[in-house]
C-alpha cells in the first residue's frame, strides 16, 4: 500500500503533472475581470462606430485645428494636444499611485496605502476639472450634441475643398461621437473616484487591516487601471488620427 502511495506522489511530482489551476483566483477578482471584459465590448464598439464613420466620411473635423487651445488660458491657437497631453499625463499618474498603493497593501502598510490612494483620488478629480474645461471650450466653440459651430467657425476645422454640407455632416457625427465617447468615459473615471474615497475611508477604518488582507485595494486597482488603458485608445481616436 505504501508503495503504490509513493507512486502516486511521484506522478504528480513529474514536469507533466500540471501546475497551478488558472481558475484558482479569488471569487471577487475573477468578476472584476469579468466586469471589465464585458465593459471593454462597450468601449470596443463605440471606437468602432466611430472609426466606421470617421473613415467613410468625405471630410472630418482636424484634430489639430479643434484641439488647438488651451482651455482656461488666453491660448487659443497653435497648441494642439498640449492640453490633452496634461490630461493624459495626470491620469498616467494616478495609475502609478495606484500600483503604489496596492504594493503597499502586499506590505499591510495602511499609512502609505491611505496616501496613495488619496494621491489618486486627487488625480482622478484633476483629470475631470481638466475635461470639464475642455467641455466648456468646445461648447463656446459651438460644438455639442446636435450642435456644431456656424459656417464660418466650421470651415477653420476643415482642411482642402470641402462642401459645406459634408462639412455639417460630419461635425455633427463628430460632436455626438465625441461627447458620447469622452462622456461615457469621464463616468467612468468619476466611478473610480467614488469608490477609491470609499475604500480609502475603509483602510482609515482598519476594515481591511481586520481581515487582515488588502485584496480589495487589488480589485479597484484593476477597474483604475482599466479606465486608464481606455483612455489610452480614446486620444488616439479623438486627438491623433
Amino acid at each position: 500500500m505504501s508503495t503504490a502511495v509513493s507512486q502516486i506522489d511521484e506522478v504528480k511530482s513529474t514536469p507533466w503533472s500540471g501546475g497551478r489551476s488558472p481558475f484558482n483566483v479569488e471569487y471577487g477578482k475573477m468578476m472584476m475581470w469579468f466586469f471589465l471584459l464585458s465593459d471593454a465590448f462597450t468601449f470596443s464598439s463605440l471606437l468602432i462606430s466611430y472609426g466606421a464613420l470617421r473613415f467613410s466620411a468625405a471630410a472630418w473635423p482636424l484634430a489639430s485645428s479643434v484641439f488647438q487651445s488651451i482651455p482656461g488660458t488666453s491660448v487659443e491657437h497653435g497648441a494642439p494636444l498640449v492640453f490633452v497631453g496634461l490630461m493624459t499625463f495626470i491620469l498616467i499618474m494616478s495609475s502609478v499611485t495606484m500600483v503604489l498603493a496596492v504594493e503597499a497593501g502586499h506590505r499591510n502598510s495602511r499609512k502609505e496605502v491611505v496616501g496613495w490612494m488619496i494621491a489618486t483620488v486627487i488625480g482622478g478629480f484633476m483629470f475631470l476639472g481638466c475635461q470639464a474645461l475642455e467641455w466648456n471650450h468646445l461648447h463656446s466653440e459651438g460644438f455639442w450634441w446636435s450642435s456644431i459651430p456656424n459656417d464660418e467657425t466650421l470651415k477653420e476645422f476643415f482642411s482642402g475643398n470641402v462642401s459645406l454640407a459634408a462639412q455639417h455632416t460630419s461635425a455633427h457625427q463628430f460632436a455626438n461621437l465625441f461627447f458620447t465617447i469622452t462622456g461615457f468615459h469621464g463616468f467612468h473615471v468619476f466611478t473610480g473616484v467614488i469608490i477609491n474615497i470609499i475604500i480609502t475611508v475603509n483602510v482609515l477604518a482598519g476594515t481591511y487591516e481586520r481581515r487582515g488582507s488588502y485584496l480589495m485595494i487589488e480589485k479597484v486597482g484593476l477597474y483604475w487601471h482599466f479606465v486608464d488603458l481606455v483612455w489610452v485608445f480614446v486620444f488616439t481616436f479623438f486627438y491623433l488620427v
